[in-house]
């Protein structure tokens, strides 16, 4: 183990056993400890960072009679973590499919935007019907157009993972595409 990890084991462990002092430092270092974590996960994103640290922050606390002393505290506070950001890349993903540009009303009312509007909410429909793992990585790789690289770091999955879930993902989309016409 490392020093850090003995530390914010030692100090969330004096904060269960009713050491409020200790654990307020626990949560001020862990914060720190996520910010980097998410921050180097969220590289294209590094305004959505701090919310997801106080979000992640909330969920150890309300977590923390879940924490096991035996296992190592970071492999738990990254596992709440990772869950935080995909909810969070879940909600930016729908909301950025579903959201339409409204900078300019000329082009909210020509035929080719709504074209493309009407796409992208058919392509939001799709994907939902699409298993989370394999929607979130077309979402990276095919939409947003990221390295599968990026994609694994963003998920948590290996790099073969993410091919093989865009994979069987456009193969499920094309299934239900051709059975749908």
């Amino acid at each position: 183990m490392t020093v850090r990890e003995d530390r914010l084991k030692d100090l969330l462990v004096r904060g269960l056993a009713g050491d409020g002092a200790a654990y307020h430092r626990f949560l001020g270092e862990l914060s720190g400890h996520l910010r980097a974590f998410l921050r180097r996960r969220l590289a294209r994103m590094p305004d959505d960072v701090e919310d997801l640290v106080q979000e992640t922050l909330l969920a150890v606390h309300n977590q923390r009679h879940t924490f096991d002393a035996a296992q190592p505290l970071t492999a738990w506070a990254h596992a709440i973590a990772r869950y935080k950001l995909v909810d969070f890349l879940r909600r930016r993903s729908r909301r950025d499919l579903l959201t339409e540009p409204l900078d300019d009303e000329l082009e909210v009312l020509s035929s080719a935007d709504a074209d493309a509007a009407e796409a992208r909410r058919d392509l939001a429909r799709l994907l939902e019907t699409l298993p989370e793992r394999q929607r979130l990585t077309i979402v990276y790789v095919k939409v947003q157009g990221l390295s599968v690289i990026e994609a694994a770091r963003l998920t948590g999955m290996s790099a073969s993972a993410v091919k093989v879930a865009v994979h069987r993902g456009l193969k499920a989309l094309a299934t239900k595409i051709r059975d749908a016409g």
